[in-house]
């Protein structure tokens, strides 16, 4: 909850942030975007580094307990360092990135820790209700605090953060059941070499199914994190709303994912999670596509409440979030197997951020170059792409687990 809370509330404002000192969304975009390189290149090492670690707190809490409250402190500090200059604000800025980067994928490995693979689908859903609640807490309070005082939210936020540590600390699993065996050698020299090497592996002709099942999530990542970064700077600079309205009216997609979260893992556990992504995938990008059409039908139709539509469009758009989003990381942590969990959770981070990193400043420029309503339009081809690559991935996954069944007698 806390988490999302935080990162829901940083992708909506920041670009706000950084347009005190730069116009471009290009450049904002890309700034957000290079921020988040040194997270690509050191998450799914630590991924499967925590895999292979024996310590008294356990596999994934020492991890929490170094990145966890230096976040917090660098989170509070960035509304004080955009007051001060810019560069300030951008090293408080990476420094709180590079400290979410050391517990990211440990923290979220949890789940899979404690949960057996049947259940991971709806044990997912239940995470990302909690996610839905943080993102409500941050759009519809954290914005309205925005409004009294730039610094309020921030500070609310990282303190959240200290409190989440500390009952992660004293209620963590030490040794969970389903965490798989530990290595016999840690040396984060080796873990960093066994990661390049299974990344390797992906190329092969046998890993096909798995490398375009993450390449579909690199792509459909792209335009949902080109949305979340920069709708409220087309809100704001194209619909002419207050920078909290922007926020709460974003909010309206997270409520959506919120109450449709659980459901939609209790779907993925029935009918599998493959197909409900494809669903997801299909109906996301009709919603976004409608979403520049509506100052067209506002000339047309001046009684309409463009703001009220907005956020209908944004709720129902939340809906079929959830049917990708929910379903995507157990598929992924189930690609390896349980002594894998780490090492693939890194690389659904891995792709996800690497999307991160590219997509602020593509759609960006986007906007540049064809006006505002060209960050929906291209994320509308990206989920395109994305149910293609899906599709042509779990082929070859059939086609592998066809291949290694024994013959029928």
């Amino acid at each position: 909850m806390t988490l999302m809370l935080v990162w829901t509330f940083y992708n909506a404002y920041m670009p706000l942030i950084l347009g005190g000192f730069v116009e471009s969304r290009a450049i904002r975009g890309m700034i957000m975007g290079l921020d988040n390189l040194l997270a690509v290149l050191l998450i799914p090492m630590i991924g499967a580094w925590s895999d292979n670690v024996d310590t008294k707190l356990g596999k994934r809490l020492p991890f929490i307990a170094v990145g966890m409250p230096i976040a917090a402190l660098f989170f509070i500090l960035i509304p004080y360092g955009a007051s001060i200059s810019f560069w300030t604000l951008i090293t408080i800025d990476i420094i709180f990135l590079l400290a979410m980067t050391i517990f990211r994928a440990p923290v979220i490995a949890l789940m899979p820790d404690h949960t057996p693979t049947e259940k991971r689908s709806s044990a997912n859903g239940v995470i990302n209700f909690m996610g839905g609640i943080g993102a409500i807490i941050s759009l519809f309070g954290l914005s309205l605090l925005y409004d009294w005082d730039r610094s309020y939210p921030f500070l609310a936020a990282g303190l959240l953060l200290l409190l989440t540590f500390l009952l992660l600390f004293f209620t963590v699993d030490r040794n969970p059941p389903f965490g798989g065996q530990i290595a016999s050698e840690s040396e984060e020299a080796k873990i960093s070499h066994s990661f390049l090497s299974d990344v390797q592996h992906l190329i092969k002709p046998q890993y096909r199914g798995q490398l375009f099942i993450l390449l579909a999530i690199f792509v459909y990542f792209i335009g949902y994190t080109g949305v979340e970064a920069l709708f409220t700077v087309y809100a704001v600079e194209y619909l002419n709303m207050k920078e909290s309205a922007a926020g709460l009216t974003l909010g309206f997609f997270s409520l959506a994912f919120l109450l449709f979260a659980i459901p939609a893992g209790l779907m993925g556990n029935k009918w599998g999670k493959l197909p409900l992504m494809s669903i997801g995938l299909i109906l996301q990008p009709l919603f976004f596509l409608s979403i520049p059409l509506l100052p067209i039908l506002m000339t047309h139709f001046p009684a309409l409440n463009e703001a009220l539509l907005l956020q209908i469009i944004l709720f129902i758009g939340g809906i079929t979030w959830a049917l990708v989003n929910v379903q995507a990381y157990p598929l992924v942590a189930d690609l390896g197997g349980k002594d894998k969990i780490g090492f693939f959770t890194g690389l659904y981070y891995l792709f996800s951020m690497a999307a991160a990193i590219v997509a602020p400043s593509i759609l960006g420029l986007m906007m540049d170059l064809f006006t505002h309503p060209a960050l929906f339009y291209s994320s509308a081809i990206s989920f395109v792409i994305a149910y293609y690559l899906l599709k042509k991935g779990s082929r070859f996954l059939q086609q592998e687990d066809a291949a290694s069944r024994p013959p029928s007698v």
